[in-house]
């Protein structure tokens, strides 16, 4: 069977999708892990992303199945909804690349002052800081604050740099993720349309397919 017939087709698309659905895993996991910093749960973004990566998961099995069963109608609507979800994937991947520091650092003033006082400790002693930036309202003399480096020195190093460190590092990895992997759901969208109008050489040759 030459290349570009309907077995090598049918098999690129196969396994296209199986690529789709392992991306789709990763981009949810790599969220999550930003999400599950407590910080960054408040930047939208991210949870976009967490959202491309289940949608993303769902159309692959889709797109699998289609493939498998060279179900027209199921083929026709996986197109439609890979090619959204690319203009949607690419935007989101686009705008994590896109916030800087001093983005990040108002979306981090932002969700500090929001907080519950037992949020906040909780991420002090997690991150073993005190405090965010010199500019907020809680400074890292505060003697609420019950983090480990508080026994061990009379001052504690900022929450708010190692959150900016963790928010750029998951950033980037969305961002990056993301915006490579969007460009092969344009091959996607090919193959199922070539698929799509390809007969099969084992049903009825009358038959179109």
């Amino acid at each position: 069977m030459v290349c570009g017939g309907f077995a090598c087709s049918k098999n690129a698309l196969c396994a296209l999708n199986v690529v789709y659905m392992l991306v789709g895993l990763l981009l949810v996991g790599v969220a999550a892990w930003g999400k599950g910093l407590g910080l960054v749960s408040s930047i939208h973004i991210i949870g976009g992303v967490i959202a491309v990566g289940v949608f993303l998961l769902l159309i692959a099995v889709a797109g699998l199945v289609g493939a498998v069963n060279h179900h027209q109608v199921l083929l026709f609507f996986y197109m439609i909804i890979l090619g959204l979800v690319f203009i949607f994937q690419f935007g989101i991947s686009c705008s994590c690349l896109a916030i800087n520091r001093s983005k990040q650092t108002d979306f981090i003033n932002a969700s500090w002052r929001v907080m519950h006082n037992e949020t906040r400790h909780e991420l002090e002693r997690s991150f073993d800081c005190c405090g965010l930036f010199n500019f907020t309202t809680q400074y890292q003399d505060d003697a609420s604050c019950d983090a480990l480096c508080k026994n061990r020195s009379s001052t504690c190093q900022m929450c708010g740099e190692k959150f900016l460190k963790h928010s750029d590092k998951a950033l980037k990895i969305l961002g990056g993720v993301g915006l490579f992997f969007s460009f092969t759901e344009i091959l996607g969208v090919w193959l199922a349309m070539r698929f799509r109008n390809q007969k099969d050489p084992r049903a009825n040759p009358s038959a179109f397919l």
